[in-house]
């Protein structure tokens, strides 16, 4: 086969995406969008008749880079997560986490079932289909609202802290829940107890994090033996793929979730910023780009009927509600004023790469429709919007405080 026909479409789409995710910058969108959009614009060139570009070979090659995109997005989150913060936490952040992870799932997967036949004919793979439905609507991504906060000097706020330690809690415990509806999925004759779901995640976390522990141990001697030597990201790497193999292989846990512990179990090594660094680097240069251009480029609109428009739509709103009220009244609950728990909840309802990585997931293990992917993209698109803008009319009568200013990051643009 002849793979070099992947070369140009990957030019295109690293050029493109370059472009766009510099647009999108310049208008404070999430660069994911400009990723996605990506996509949509070289899925225009299979209508030009005779093209060769995006041939059955290149859609191929192309698809096994997203492949390995998604992992090493699901790598990054864990190396990202603040686990000295986690220590830390209070019962309130917890609770409102909780909230916001449990009232979007519910929402979702009422409303699932009620656009797939409802509650009364619901098979073994239906309810998974639908639990799936409400498991995409868990994710949070904070990066507008971090930005926001931060422009406005409210970052260090108790508003702002919960909202940080709310989304770093939300991923975690969104990726377990996204493993158990993936194991429970009917793959053979024989379906599948809850009970042994439960065993096969636990038993994996059993042994994946105090194994992730004596690891991390001989990543801290080889630090101190060699400060800041290329060998420590490729052997994190290595780490990270082997990880995401053995959940995937040994307990049916979704590779996802193995490369997403393995960030985490590194998150406390002292050079974790340096393996950040270098990891970013390798996925923002091909891999990453080429996931979301690929989502971009499998999704279809072709087969969206009535049904699943509505569908969709009820979808985006349940998402969105699902956040404000469940992290919103949980912090009324907890005793956060009325205005600072719709900061939390609006603070909590933007989606952008941990959702779209559920998905796509969903979507390729063949447990939901292809056909609600652009309506994710719409709710990224809309609560991107939304949730700076909300923001900062809940502070327009306060008086204005001194932005912060934090230390310059590379730019992933």
């Amino acid at each position: 086969m002849e793979y070099y026909n992947m070369l140009l479409p990957l030019a295109m789409i690293l050029i493109l995406s370059k472009i766009l995710a510099k647009l999108c910058s310049k208008f404070n969108l999430p660069t994911v969008v400009g990723l996605l959009v990506t996509g949509l614009l070289m899925s225009l060139i299979r209508y030009i008749p005779g093209q060769t570009i995006l041939d059955v070979t290149a859609l191929d090659g192309l698809g096994f880079l997203a492949k390995i995109g998604v992992i090493l997005i699901m790598f990054e989150t864990g190396l990202e997560t603040d686990v000295k913060q986690l220590r830390d936490v209070g019962v309130g952040a917890v609770a409102i986490t909780m909230a916001g992870v449990a009232v979007p799932m519910g929402l979702g997967f009422v409303v699932a079932v009620l656009f797939h036949g409802g509650f009364a004919d619901l098979t073994h793979d239906a309810l998974v289909s639908c639990l799936f439905y409400g498991t995409i609507l868990t994710a949070t991504s904070v990066s507008v609202t971090v930005t926001t906060l931060r422009e406005m000097g409210r970052i260090s706020s108790k508003v702002g802290s919960t909202i940080v330690t709310a989304a770093i809690l939300d991923d975690i415990i969104g990726v377990i829940v996204l493993s158990f509806v993936i194991a429970m999925q009917n793959t053979t004759a024989v379906v599948t107890s809850p009970l042994v779901v439960v065993g096969k995640i636990v038993l994996f976390f059993a042994i994946a994090l105090p194994l992730g522990v004596l690891l991390n141990r001989l990543f801290d001697w080889l630090d101190h033996r060699y400060p800041h030597h290329r060998m420590i990201p490729i052997l994190s790497l290595a780490m990270c793929f082997f990880f995401a193999y053995a959940s995937e292989k040994f307990f049916g846990v979704a590779d996802i979730t193995g490369a997403f512990i393995a960030g985490i179990v590194l998150a406390r090594n002292p050079d974790s910023k340096y393996i950040e660094r270098k990891s970013d680097v390798m996925s923002y240069m091909i891999f990453t780009p080429v996931f979301f251009a690929n989502i971009g480029l499998t999704i279809t609109f072709g087969g969206i009927g009535k049904n699943m428009v509505l569908f969709g739509m009820c979808f985006i709103l349940v998402g969105i509600l699902g956040k404000v009220g469940g992290c919103g009244g949980m912090s009324l609950l907890c005793g956060y004023k009325g205005k600072d728990a719709l900061r939390i909840g609006v603070g909590m309802m933007a989606r952008a790469e941990v959702a779209l990585v559920c998905a796509q997931k969903g979507v390729e293990s063949g447990i939901i429709d292809s056909t609600i992917m652009p309506f994710i993209l719409i709710m990224i698109i809309i609560t991107s919007f939304v949730t700076p803008i909300t923001l900062r009319m809940t502070y327009r009568h306060e008086p204005p405080v001194e932005a912060e200013t934090p230390a310059a990051p590379e730019s992933k643009a």
